[in-house]
């Protein structure tokens, strides 16, 4: 088991929503340590910046759309949340995001933000 109390924790998202649980997944895991007040942050690349962007409707495909749950990330003081600016631009995807807070960042500022974190969990 991992012991990351006290401990910087990076969620890492690199999968397209709905496809697989993984953005689910990482979302709960998100929620779950930010009621406990531990430092978290997310991180988008790949694929899994499809989850920020809007006009994502889970629904069309009947499967329950978690993104909108992102909304709740202020009330558990999540305010860490950041995306690959490569991966949005290698998919045509400009910023329109379904939340607010997110910093769009080049390849490297965004490695570095993302060694920063003591621990590092994959999605």
């Amino acid at each position: 088991m991992i012991n990351i109390a006290n401990k910087s924790l990076a969620i890492l998202n690199s999968k397209a929503p709905y496809g697989t649980t993984a953005g689910k997944d990482a979302l709960d895991i998100a929620l779950i340590f930010g009621s406990f007040e531990q430092d978290v942050s997310l991180f988008f690349q790949g694929d899994g910046v499809w989850q920020l962007i809007n006009s994502q409707d889970g629904e069309i495909i009947s499967v329950r759309d978690y993104l909108k749950t992102f909304s709740a990330f202020e009330f558990y003081d999540i305010e860490n949340i950041y995306v690959n600016k490569t991966s949005l631009t290698e998919r045509n995807l400009t910023n329109n995001f379904h939340i607010k807070e997110v910093q769009v960042l080049s390849q490297s500022e965004f490695s570095k933000k993302l060694t920063s974190h003591q621990t590092v969990l994959r999605f």
